[in-house]
């Protein structure tokens, strides 16, 4: 359960940085910050498989880039499900994406499995 939690701060996390770096990405307040987060991983985990494998064709056309606009489409979506997070158009939903990705893969180097952090150590004979 506290994987659980970690993870939905580290997308909070993301959200924030990307409202604060992508000028058509805002707020209305910490609670809706933390409901946006949620609803992202909801998202993420409900609708964005469905979606990648309905444009499949398309992704291996352009060798995985139109997983950016997917991710895009998931963070546009996921503001028009929540009241107080609002996204402005295609472009500040593409770089807010990534913005929140690399959050995520960056925290992932250090949160294990079970939300807790975990350094490996490997030594050399």
């Amino acid at each position: 359960m506290i994987g659980f939690w970690t993870r939905l701060l580290i997308t909070a996390l993301g959200l924030w940085l990307a409202s604060g770096l992508v000028s058509g990405i805002a707020f209305s307040g910490p609670l809706s910050l933390l409901v946006a987060a949620l609803v992202f991983g909801f998202v993420n985990a409900l609708i964005r498989p469905i979606v990648i494998l309905f444009t499949l064709p398309i992704t291996i056309l352009t060798l995985g880039l139109f997983l950016l606009v997917v991710n895009a489409a998931m963070l546009g979506l996921t503001a028009a499900f929540v009241p107080g997070f609002l996204v402005t158009g295609f472009w500040p939903a593409l770089f807010g994406s990534i913005i929140v990705s690399i959050t995520g893969a960056l925290a992932s180097w250090y949160i294990g499995p079970n939300g807790k952090v975990e350094i490996l150590i490997v030594k050399r004979r």
